[in-house]
């Protein structure tokens, strides 16, 4: 499957999760491509890279969470590319089931599973947070009807329901830029709105196939902590509903910021 697939784990500083990110990719039920992006090099990813034999990609050009996000995909020669976050982890089969669903369905835009949250030593499948996402996901459990354009905007109009982490990308589908933004929260949901507009599928798969950690040091965390986020989710309800409907579910759906802390 190595022509197909390519994980990039998109370091950042210096995470103690990444060597567990890096484990859970290498070690999948089918052998994909695995390297390693950064826009922060330093002696702590180059000496894991080096450890694992890993191809290090440094970003040398504009950074920011969205502008690293499109080099890591740019860094992938194959057809699917997944950025596998630092802290987060990929089940043993996360691979094999998005290729066997990608080659039932070519035109897919994106693949994504189900994820469940890490939060310390325990895993949650299914808090508040998670089951609304589901919901919000229903439509697009009919994989036939995914081409749709209303049915993708469906997923995501009421808030981000798809897991950034856990989005593999058809990179011959998908534009250069892809998250390119100076938003520092919203980047993603800003990305499949962009993405929902173009031909194709967004391909669900009801399954939980990866871990996404939640922790105090995490990008998220910080943001939410900045009041940054609230600010973001106004602008991408905008690109749905009408301004005085955006500032009403803005206000209800900040409420699940609470469910990202520890």
């Amino acid at each position: 499957m190595k022509d197909l697939h390519t994980f990039v784990v998109l370091a950042y500083k210096e995470s103690k999760y990444l060597e567990d990110c890096i484990q859970s990719v290498l070690n999948q039920s089918v052998k994909t491509n695995v390297i390693i992006a950064t826009s922060t090099p330093n002696n702590y990813i180059k000496k894991i890279a080096k450890d694992y034999k890993l191809d290090l990609k440094i970003n040398k050009g504009k950074t920011g969470i969205g502008y690293d996000f499109d080099f890591a995909v740019a860094s992938a020669s194959t057809k699917l590319v997944t950025i596998a976050h630092q802290d987060d982890i990929y089940d043993y089969n996360y691979a094999e089931e998005i290729i066997k669903v990608y080659k039932k369905y070519e035109d897919a835009i994106i693949l994504f599973p189900n994820y469940y949250e890490i939060k310390g030593d325990r895993k949650e499948y299914n808090n508040t947070n998670l089951k609304i996402k589901k919901i919000l996901l229903w439509p697009l459990r009919c994989q036939f009807l995914a081409n749709i354009k209303i049915i993708k905007r469906s997923a995501i109009r009421f808030g981000n329901a798809i897991g950034c982490p856990s989005v593999t990308f058809a990179k011959q589908i998908c534009p250069k830029e892809i998250f390119a933004s100076d938003m520092k929260c919203d980047i993603d949901w800003l990305a499949w709105e962009r993405l929902s507009n173009i031909k194709g599928r967004f391909i669900y798969i009801n399954k939980y196939l990866m871990g996404h950690r939640i922790h105090e040091e995490s990008t998220t965390s910080e943001i939410i902590k900045e009041n940054r986020r609230i600010q973001e989710d106004f602008i991408m309800f905008k690109k749905f509903w009408p301004t005085w409907f955006a500032k009403i579910i803005t206000k209800v759906y900040s409420k699940s910021e609470k469910n990202n802390n520890i």
